[in-house]
């Protein structure tokens, strides 16, 4: 079964230097009918105006990923890590115990446009982490992030796994569904057709009782999805 969450649908909150659209209820939006997915909690498309930012504030057991996807984040957490994100790049901070950071648009110039991801832990109160890597723009089915780390993936406290999907026009992919798991599409870019489906930038989609989903780019340009897999 495959149930689509569009775009438009999604919550909003613009407080002029933040417009963010929220696939599920977070801060001052709340829908029942849309609590998260799983262990998948918060999908907040982010865009932050030049110089402005979110300042200093605490999270607690939660698995925070990021996605650049323009311009770049300046980072600063209560572990000693400073980083700059750039766009393309991924950011797991795993919370844990406590953890107090900060994140602001790197440029004077050109807004800042990034994926805030929230998945709930499987372990509580450990040491705060943090990974970052830019896993490149290969075709197909590309692993982010995985309970094991494997394969240089970044390192997730969860049964989750997170996937970058890329299909240039003409391509199709099919993704094996483990006997029981849960699968959310979220779109990042492009029209991606998802059996008789098809999916516009910003729209999501559960999947849930199906062995196989096949997934095809019938446009002329390329798609671009995150694909993942819960408990």
């Amino acid at each position: 079964m495959l149930t689509v969450r569009k775009a438009q649908d999604r919550g909003q909150a613009n407080f002029g230097w933040l417009d963010s659209h929220h696939t599920f209820s977070f801060g001052s939006y709340y829908d029942p009918q849309h609590m998260g997915f799983s262990a998948l909690r918060v999908i907040n498309d982010d865009v932050v105006k030049p110089g402005a930012g979110f300042d200093t504030h605490g999270h607690k057991d939660m698995e925070i990923i990021s996605y650049v996807l323009e311009g770049s984040i300046e980072h600063k957490d209560s572990e000693g890590n400073i980083q700059t994100l750039p766009a393309g790049e991924f950011q797991l901070m795993s919370a844990g115990r406590g953890i107090y950071h900060s994140e602001y648009n790197a440029s004077a110039g050109q807004d800042l446009r990034f994926l805030q991801i929230w998945i709930q832990p499987n372990v509580f109160g450990n040491k705060p982490g943090y990974q970052q890597k830019d896993f490149g723009k290969q075709n197909g089915l590309t692993p982010i992030a995985t309970p094991n780390g494997e394969k240089g993936t970044l390192q997730i406290k969860q049964d989750a796994s997170l996937y970058q999907l890329i299909l240039q026009p003409g391509q199709q992919i099919d993704f094996e569904v483990t006997n029981g798991r849960n699968i959310y599409l979220h779109q990042v870019s492009g029209k991606l057709t998802v059996g008789n489906t098809e999916l516009e930038a910003g729209d999501g989609a559960k999947v849930e009782q199906l062995t196989k989903i096949s997934m095809a780019n019938d446009k002329q340009e390329p798609v671009t999805a995150l694909l993942f897999d819960l408990p």
